[in-house]
């Protein structure tokens, strides 16, 4: 039985789909996703499964009492930087590529600093060899990208079927490795998330190569707030696994 007190604005029956996590339905619905836990007290909510229901508060947030540390705050706030210049960058680059702007090999480059700077990121909890492996991941994962809406420019069809597969396979290779790394990231959770990303990010590209820009407004806002539950999913994560680095 729901606590209605808990839902002032009124409550509804959601239908999940595939792709949804809990992370994109609280930024979906402006709610958070400990108040769609509390909302659903008897319910698994750790491997959604399409056709799933589960109830939704819009625009309401449930009352969390909780501290946390300035290390936790900082590593935070870190993580949703570096979330946020991975979808910028990536912006800047489709938007350059698409409009055969100069700074193309500029933003570029500058997009490929993004891997490196969350190798320097994970480096202090889980050293050189893992970080820099995930540095290789996620330059491969962006490499793609520019290929990817290289060949979507041209209309080269068969080259982006391919590169599409291998940008795939990719996310599936990141969503191992992460839940291999710590107990507390789920390879599905990683792997649905990733997909999303992915999804969204050839929504983006292929609506600014036809010149739909209302759409690609729209599919960036919303490839930022998946961008920033990815990144607290990682703060989580890590927070559970060295809890000591995060004490008062």
């Amino acid at each position: 039985m729901i606590n209605m007190y808990i839902c002032p604005r009124g409550k509804f029956l959601y239908t999940i789909q595939q792709y949804d996590t809990l992370w994109y339905l609280a930024q979906r619905y402006r709610t958070t996703v400990y108040t769609i836990q509390v909302m659903n007290p008897e319910v698994n909510l750790n491997y959604l499964q399409p056709g799933q229901t589960i109830y939704i508060c819009p625009g309401y947030i449930y009352p969390v009492y909780k501290e946390i540390s300035q290390a936790e705050l900082e590593l935070s706030n870190h993580l949703r930087m570096l979330w946020e210049q991975h979808i910028v960058w990536t912006r800047m680059f489709i938007i350059s590529t698409v409009s055969n702007l100069l700074d193309v090999d500029l933003v570029t480059n500058r997009l490929l600093q993004n891997p490196k700077d969350f190798e320097m990121a994970l480096k202090p909890f889980y050293g050189d060899e893992i970080a820099s492996k995930f540095n290789d991941l996620l330059t491969e994962h962006l490499t793609i990208a520019v290929e990817l809406v290289n060949a979507a420019k041209v209309g080269d069809e068969k080259a982006e079927e391919e590169t599409e597969k291998r940008w795939y396979a990719n996310a599936d290779k990141i969503a191992l490795f992460l839940s291999s790394i710590n107990p507390y990231w789920s390879e599905n959770e990683w792997k649905t998330m990733l997909y999303k990303h992915l999804t969204l990010t050839k929504t983006e590209a292929v609506s600014r190569l036809t010149g739909d820009y209302k759409t690609n407004i729209a599919i960036y806002n919303e490839i930022e707030n998946q961008a920033l539950g990815m990144a607290d999913m990682m703060t989580k994560g890590i927070v559970k696994q060295f809890p000591y680095n995060f004490m008062k």
